[in-house]
């Protein structure tokens, strides 16, 4: 009789743990899709920031094109070309305003400081929404490894979770520390 008891109270701890493995896989999904749209919100910011620095007029024209070009692209991309635009973006905008005298011109036109502090401002939040993303994506994979979540698909059907991988560094000019 006591085989009996000890079995079935180790197939309740085996299923109270399976269980609680299956809901913590649900809610790190959870936590990923929080974490994609915050960053979305954040890319979708930081270009629309840029569009406005692109068409305020204190840029050279060169540098203006450039900008509102990549501006533009990464705000129409499909979501399979998102990392690449965006990675663009941020290549632009180094190279416009990473010139010798370009961020002191900017700072003393008419709402360049402006500016250029929001770009600073989403230019960061980028790189930290970006991080928070890809740490839900690392924390996920590495439960989804275990060789019982496997075996047992506590997973269910939800699709492999993808990190979001793109150049976010923003423009020396910019001189917040992250």
């Amino acid at each position: 009789m006591l085989e009996v008891v000890t079995f079935v109270l180790i197939l309740l701890l085996a299923g109270f743990y399976l269980s609680w493995t299956a809901g913590r896989i649900d809610q790190l999904h959870h936590r990923i899709e929080v974490a994609r749209a915050a960053l979305d919100a954040q890319l979708v910011r930081r270009s629309a920031v840029a569009m406005e620095l692109g068409t305020c007029g204190l840029l050279d024209p060169a540098a203006a094109v450039l900008i509102v070009g990549a501006a533009h692209g990464a705000r129409s991309c499909a979501d399979v070309d998102r990392e690449q635009a965006e990675s663009d973006l941020s290549k632009a905008l180094r190279a416009a305003l990473d010139q010798p005298g370009q961020s002191a011109e900017l700072r003393t036109g008419r709402g360049g400081e402006e500016l250029l502090d929001e770009l600073d401002a989403a230019a960061h939040r980028v790189v930290m929404a970006r991080r928070f993303h890809n740490d839900a994506v690392r924390a996920t994979r590495a439960v989804r490894r275990k060789r019982h979540v496997r075996y047992l698909r506590l997973a269910g059907h939800a699709a492999e979770p993808a990190s979001f991988e793109c150049d976010d560094e923003p423009p020396d000019c910019l001189a917040r520390a992250l």
